[in-house]
C-alpha cells in the first residue's frame, strides 16, 4: 500500500514544477524575473511569504512542541510578528514600492551610496546560504525518515541534489512568478494537512480529549513568568514575544530581501501593505494549526511520553502520526506537503539571492545599463550558482556535528539587526553619511558575532544552573541600538552632507541610479 504513497508524491513533485511554470508565463525582462513586473495578486504574494517563512521544521516542530509543554506558546510569538508586519507596511512598504525598486537594498544605495548597498547585499547573500544551507540539510533528516518508512533507501545528500534539481527547474525558468505560484500552493497542501490532521484526531478524541488537554496546559497561551533571566533567554516570555518579536519581524521582513521581494512583486502599494499584514495573520492560523495538532495528539496519546511512544524525539511525533495514523494516499499528500515546505523556502531563497546579487552588487560594475536579454540571463546564471553552492553547503554540512536547529535559529542574529539598523539611521539621522552607516554596520556585526557566540546568562533548571544563550528575538533590538548608536555618534565628527534626501521624501528620484541597472525604462 506504501506504493500508492510515494506515487502521490512522484506526481506531486512532477506537477508543482509544472504548474509553477505554467503559471509564470515566460519571462522578458529582468525586473519580470525578479518581481513579476509588479503584477502579483496581493493574496498570492501573502501565502508566498509565509511559506518562505516556513521551513520542514516548523511543520514538524510545533506539533511537538505543543505536545511537550510549550501549548500555544508560538502563537503568541505570532503576535507580536504581526504587529512587526504593521510598522513594516506603514514605514518601510512605502519606501521601496515609491522607490520602483526591485531589491530592499536600493533605498541604502539611494540613501548613502552604492558601497552600503553592496555590504548590505553582501551580509544578506552570505546569512542566507548559511541559513538556507542549514534549512535544506535541515529538511533531510525528516524527509529521509518518512522515505525509510516507505522503504526507501536515500542519503542526506541524495535528498538533497534532488530537491535541489526539482526547485532550481521552475526557479530558474520561472523566477518569481513561479515561485509565488508554487508557494502558494504548497502552503495550502501543508496548512490543508494539518487542517486534516485536526479533523481525524478531533473524532478519536471528542470533546473530552480537548477538556484533558485544556485542564493539561495544553492551551496556554501567554508566558507570564516576568522573572528578568526569563525574559532575556525564553522567546516564550510574554514581553520577549510581543515586543522582541515585534522588532524581529521589522528585520525579517523589512530588510530581509527574502521577504521584501515578494512584496515588490505586488501591484500597488496598498496591495502590498495588505500582503504584509495578511502574512502575519496566516501565520498566526498556522501555528495555531500545528500547535492545535500538538494539543489534541498529547490526548489522543494520553499524554505518554516520547520515549514511552518509541519516539526519539518530538520532531517525530507528527511524521509518525502521519505514517501511521492517517489512511493511504492522505499520508501521501501530508508527506508531500512537507516537501512542499522545503521547497518552498528553498526556491524562494534561490530566486531573492539571485536578485540581490545582481540588483545590488554586480550592476555597479557596469556604467550604462546592460540589455535586457543580458540581465534576464545573468539572474538565470547567478540562480543556478546559489543553488549549486547551497547544495554543496548543505551535503558539507551532512557531515559535520551539532544541532542544525539551533545553528539555523542563529544565524539571522549575526546581521539582522544591522540591516534594520541601517534602514533606521538613514530614516531617523539626517546627517549620517555613508563612511558612518558602513562603521556602524560593521562594528554592529563584529559585536553581535561576539554575542550570539559567546554570551550565556545562568539558567536555574531543575536545581541545576545552565549557561543559556540569550534569545533571539533581543538580538535585533541589541544590534539596531548599536548601529543607530555607532552611526549617531560618528555623524556628529563631520558636517552634515548637503542634500542627503531618503528616496521615498522625492518620490523615488534617489532610486534612479540605483534601479537603473536592472529596471531601465
Amino acid at each position: 500500500m506504501r506504493q500508492l504513497d510515494l506515487l502521490v508524491i512522484v506526481v506531486y513533485l512532477v506537477a508543482i514544477a509544472v504548474i509553477g511554470l505554467r503559471l509564470a508565463g515566460r519571462q522578458k525582462s529582468a525586473k519580470d524575473y525578479f518581481v513579476g513586473e509588479g503584477h502579483m495578486p496581493w493574496w498570492t504574494v501573502s501565502f508566498s511569504v509565509v511559506a518562505t517563512e516556513t521551513s520542514v521544521l516548523t511543520v514538524i516542530s510545533l506539533p511537538g512542541g505543543a505536545y511537550s509543554g510549550q501549548g500555544f506558546g508560538n502563537v503568541e510569538l505570532a503576535l507580536g510578528y504581526v504587529i512587526g508586519r504593521v510598522v513594516v507596511a506603514t514605514a518601510l512598504i512605502p519606501l521601496y514600492k515609491r522607490g520602483g525598486f526591485v531589491s530592499a537594498y536600493q533605498y541604502l544605495g539611494g540613501r548613502f551610496g552604492p558601497r552600503l548597498q553592496g555590504l548590505a547585499s553582501v551580509a544578506f547573500v552570505f546569512t542566507r546560504l548559511l541559513a538556507e544551507g542549514v534549512r535544506l540539510f535541515a529538511s533531510a533528516i525528516p524527509i529521509k525518515l518518512l522515505l525509510d518508512e516507505f522503504g526507501v533507501q536515500a542519503s542526506y545528500r541524495v535528498i538533497i541534489v534532488v530537491l535541489t534539481v526539482i526547485t532550481v527547474v521552475y526557479t530558474y525558468l520561472g523566477g518569481i512568478k513561479a515561485v509565488i505560484w508554487t508557494d502558494a500552493i504548497q502552503m495550502g497542501l501543508y496548512l490543508g494537512g494539518a487542517l486534516l490532521a485536526i479533523g481525524v484526531l478531533s473524532s478519536h478524541v471528542g470533546g473530552e480529549g480537548f477538556q484533558r488537554a485544556l485542564h493539561a496546559g495544553r492551551f496556554r497561551l501567554f508566558d507570564t513568568d516576568f522573572g528578568l533571566v526569563h525574559i532575556l533567554t525564553s522567546p516564550f516570555a510574554l514581553p520577549t514575544a510581543i515586543v522582541g518579536g515585534a522588532i524581529f519581524a521589522m528585520a525579517s521582513h523589512g530588510s530581509d530581501q527574502l521577504i521584501v521581494q515578494r512584496v515588490l512583486a505586488t501591484r500597488s502599494l496598498r496591495d502590498g501593505q495588505k500582503a504584509m499584514i495578511a502574512s502575519g495573520v496566516f501565520v498566526t492560523v498556522q501555528f495555531a494549526a500545528f500547535s492545535l495538532v500538538g494539543a489534541l495528539l498529547w490526548s489522543y496519546n494520553q499524554g505518554r511520553s516520547f520515549t514511552e511512544l518509541g519516539l526519539s524525539s518530538s520532531d517525530n511525533l507528527y511524521p509518525d502520526f502521519i505514517l501511521h495514523g492517517l489512511p493511504v494516499v492522505i499520508s501521501g499528500l501530508l508527506v508531500a506537503g512537507i516537501l512542499g515546505a522545503a521547497m518552498g523556502s528553498l526556491s524562494s531563497a534561490l530566486n531573492s539571492m539571485s536578485n540581490s546579487t545582481v540588483a545590488d552588487i554586480i550592476h555597479s560594475l557596469f556604467r550604462t545599463a546592460p540589455s535586457e536579454e543580458f540581465l534576464l540571463g545573468l539572474a538565470r546564471l547567478m540562480t543556478l550558482v546559489w543553488a549549486v553552492l547551497m547544495a554543496l553547503f548543505a551535503c558539507a554540512f551532512s557531515a559535520g556535528t551539532g544541532n542544525v536547529y539551533l545553528t539555523g535559529l542563529t544565524i539571522a542574529g549575526y546581521t539582522y539587526g544591522a540591516l534594520l539598523g541601517a534602514f533606521l539611521l538613514g530614516r531617523l539621522v539626517r546627517r549620517a553619511s555613508e563612511a558612518d552607516a558602513v562603521i556602524a554596520f560593521l562594528v554592529t556585526v563584529g559585536v553581535m558575532t561576539y554575542v550570539v557566540r559567546g554570551v550565556k546568562i545562568d539558567v536555574s533548571v531543575a536545581g541545576a544552573t545552565v549557561p543559556t544563550a540569550v534569545a533571539a528575538q533581543w538580538l535585533v533590538p541589541l544590534g539596531v541600538v548599536i548601529t543607530l548608536t555607532v552611526g549617531g555618534a560618528a555623524s556628529l565628527f563631520h558636517r552634515a552632507p548637503g542634500g542627503v534626501q531618503a528616496p521615498a521624501d522625492d518620490g523615488g528620484s534617489g532610486a534612479d541610479r540605483a534601479a537603473a541597472a536592472v529596471a531601465p525604462e
